[in-house]
């Protein structure tokens, strides 16, 4: 090496997150979003909820400066199914291993069971991206996994992912904008009349004969984690087979996030029914899980939407995500936004191919996006 050469950038595969620096990851994540944080991602570690096991190989990729201090990281699993991902590339994979090829396993650069977007490139300086994303593309190449997912990055991410050369999927959530409402009935303001005593109405018949709690912080107790345990083992059971989380996974979020954490209860004659837990961003307040004992009308957009729309104003938050899907979440005053993931293949057949589907995919959510735009409740402008 020539004098004046820039140093040579090496990048590094960990055996965990939990085996990194707290401090130097948390540099490089930012502390706005509480699913990068180390904490976050180590609990789902230590819960045994992330292993080779579950089919979720934490192997978090790292750059360090000439100081051996951490520059970038990403969040990377090797993966053996597409189970927690809510980017869908089931199809993907079924084309690939009927033309011979194996689609497992793959490199997922994600944040676990969590449709929240943000930053997948951890970097103190954006300098280092192109670096991260070429170390991604070796680990994927070098090891013979057939592709490599960036699923929901942030927007400004999308041209360090198109620069190299990876494939840009567009999706959508419905997300709640806080336009400076002094309270809840004044964002019912900005509705249309009739949606406004919709919602009243069906707020009234959630919440009758009910009681509501919001816990935080120190008050979280492993009563309440008992009580929330059975809520999402039930929803969990019905929508994928098997829960994802396990039991300790919410105890360790109590004891090292409790401050960052919101758990919504529905209480009847003292005893808790329902449940929804949400963790707290600097500027956006998240709903993850939801689950209940009895079934009333209008309980999940209560404890979900509606309850999550209040802590978000009394917080003085600007937005509240409330996951994954739910055009039903249109009429609650949550609005249509794109969402973004990045894919690379190493096989330029198949990259074609999936190039071909998401342009055509593309054009399709773009539609959906303007049109559930233009029937959200909100008063229209003369």
């Amino acid at each position: 090496m020539s004098e004046g050469d820039p140093e040579p950038i090496v990048a590094r595969i960990a055996d965990g997150v939990g085996s990194l620096d707290a401090a130097e990851w948390d540099a490089c994540a930012g502390g706005d979003n509480p699913f990068l944080s180390h904490a976050f991602l180590s609990i789902l570690e230590e819960s045994g909820s992330v292993s080779s096991e579950t089919g979720w190989q934490p192997i978090p990729v790292s750059i360090e400066g000439a100081d051996g201090i951490l520059d970038a990281v990403a969040p990377a699993y090797v993966k053996s199914h597409s189970q927690g991902e809510y980017v869908f590339d089931h199809a993907w994979a079924d084309a690939w291993e009927r033309a011979g090829g194996r689609y497992y396993p793959k490199l997922q650069v994600a944040v676990p069971f969590t449709p929240v977007p943000g930053r997948r490139l951890l970097a103190r300086d954006p300098g280092r991206n192109p670096a991260l994303i070429a170390a991604l593309e070796t680990i994927a190449r070098d090891n013979g996994l057939s592709s490599a997912h960036a699923t929901f990055i942030a927007a400004e991410e999308i041209v360090w992912f198109e620069n190299a050369g990876w494939l840009i999927r567009e999706g959508s959530q419905f997300h709640w904008e806080n336009e400076g409402y002094a309270d809840f009935d004044g964002f019912l303001g900005a509705l249309s009349s009739r949606k406004r005593k919709a919602i009243r109405k069906e707020r009234r018949r959630a919440v009758e004969g009910l009681e509501i709690e919001h816990v935080t912080g120190a008050d979280l107790s492993e009563d309440h984690w008992d009580i929330f345990w059975d809520f999402y083992q039930d929803t969990g059971m019905r929508k994928w087979g098997r829960p994802y989380l396990t039991r300790s996974f919410f105890s360790l979020l109590g004891e090292r996030m409790g401050e960052r954490t919101l758990l919504i209860l529905a209480r009847r004659d003292g005893e808790p029914i329902a449940g929804a837990l949400n963790l707290i961003g600097a500027d956006t307040l998240y709903g993850r899980y939801w689950g209940c004992l009895v079934d009333l009308p209008f309980l999940h957009f209560e404890l979900c939407y509606y309850q999550a729309i209040d802590a978000a104003i009394a917080r003085g938050l600007q937005r509240v995500e409330a996951g994954a899907q739910g055009a039903h979440k249109l009429a609650r005053g949550y609005r249509p936004v794109p969402t973004w993931s990045a894919h690379y293949f190493p096989d330029p057949g198949f990259r074609r191919a999936v190039a071909d589907f998401l342009a055509a995919e593309r054009q399709a959510v773009e539609r959906e996006i303007e049109f559930l735009g233009g029937m959200t409740p909100f008063r229209k402008a003369d």
